[in-house]
């Protein structure tokens, strides 16, 4: 058996960068922009009026007077210049006109016709937005997956289109004799397929493209003719058939370079991972906990790799501290909880199954499926999280 940490080097050293292709912002959301992308103009592109009210020339005190010769709104420039004694009734967002240097707020000025006079207490601010004040042309946004923020500055910067990585392909292969489909008959001895569809949507959530191949049943030729059907994929990923029981194949499948075959971890000990016919290979385990604690841990790393993001694994020991924790020497026990359900007859549902992997969802109590320790209630549903919103400039990268 190898650690986490050693079975996560090997399997990101199967996982090279994949190749790039060039979408249109509006189709970028969500996609791994791999290449800087470079303003293209000034933010704003001119200086702009920060509130509405009147551009004036100069350090006006309260009591001065001032013509009204004109007005600026969004889009519409006042095309003259303000002089001495002059105004231009300004609105947010419009061009500081030529000449004016601050703008006086509406609420601190008496208008009467094209006449306005300063109020005491005049505000002191000169209310002006200056010319590239959140980012000058030629200021880059690096490399990043792509959030609704980062489009938005993205356009701001006059940017059409992203250079981003393809998403890498991700085949999908369930195995068992006992699996059936959802919307299926089982037989008694039977169970539905579940952990295609978690690890489908965490691919997926991950940039990845999922696709659901056919369930291999328990036999050489069978699983040998669903693993052909993945040969254009990027990555193979089986689910299920990794341990050394009589009918647990995958290991066995010929032509498969095994990286490693079992690691130090509970749940997920019959990891494996190789390469077969060149095709990067991680077979996770059946076991619904293991196979997404293992997905969380393995495979969405693994496509963070492909898609060029330069620190996949997450910060430094992740792997090792913050998605597991030690419990006996050599050994790491993942950390994730499920709800602890009231079941027929008084009894508590236990990890071992697919429960383990269920959120306990408001009001509820988490259990550790390790020790079966009951937790407070967390509060994670319906609350809300504040994000400071910085300065632009902060986000970009200088020339």
């Amino acid at each position: 058996m190898i650690s986490v940490e050693e079975a996560l080097a090997r399997c990101l050293a199967l996982a090279a960068p994949l190749s790039s292709e060039s979408v249109p912002l509006a189709a970028a959301a969500g996609r791994w922009m791999c290449a800087a992308a470079a303003a293209k103009r000034d933010q704003p592109p001119f200086p702009a009026s920060a509130m509405d009210g009147y551009a004036v020339l100069g350090d006006p005190r309260p009591g001065d007077g001032f013509m009204v010769v004109g007005e600026a709104g969004a889009g519409h420039a006042f095309a003259g210049r303000v002089g001495p004694g002059q105004a231009v009734r300004i609105f947010t967002g419009a061009p500081v006109p030529a000449g004016a240097t601050r703008v006086i707020l509406q609420e601190d000025v008496v208008a009467v016709g094209d006449r306005i006079t300063l109020k005491d207490g005049l505000d002191a601010g000169p209310h002006v937005r200056p010319l590239g004040q959140d980012f000058r042309v030629g200021d880059s946004l690096s490399p990043r997956k792509l959030r609704a923020n980062d489009l938005a500055l993205l356009a701001a910067m006059n940017v059409p289109q992203v250079t981003v990585t393809r998403k890498p392909v991700i085949a999908l292969i369930a195995t068992g004799d006992e699996l059936v489909m959802p919307g299926e008959a089982p037989r008694p001895d039977q169970i539905i397929a579940s952990n295609s569809f978690a690890l489908k949507a965490m691919v997926e959530a991950e940039g990845g493209l999922a696709r659901l191949l056919p369930i291999a049943r328990d036999s050489e030729a069978e699983l040998a003719a669903v693993l052909g059907l993945a040969e254009d994929a990027d990555l193979i990923v089986t689910i299920g058939g990794a341990s050394v029981g009589d009918h647990d194949l995958v290991g066995k499948v010929a032509g498969l370079e095994h990286s490693f075959w079992k690691l130090a971890l509970r749940p997920g000990k019959p990891l494996m991972a190789g390469r077969l016919n060149g095709v990067p290979l991680l077979g996770l385990p059946g076991n619904p906990v293991s196979a997404i604690v293992c997905g969380h841990l393995f495979l969405l790393p693994m496509i963070r790799a492909m898609l060029g993001d330069p620190g996949p694994a997450g910060p430094p020991g992740a792997a090792g501290s913050g998605a597991a924790r030690k419990r006996r020497p050599g050994a790491l026990h993942a950390g994730a909880t499920f709800a602890g359900r009231r079941c027929a007859g008084n009894r508590t549902l236990r990890p071992s199954g697919l429960g383990a992997a269920v959120d306990p969802g408001p009001g509820r109590c988490a259990v550790d499926p390790a020790g079966g320790r009951t937790t407070q209630p967390r509060r994670r549903h319906g609350a809300l999280s504040a994000t400071l919103i910085q300065p632009l400039r902060g986000f970009m990268d200088k020339p």
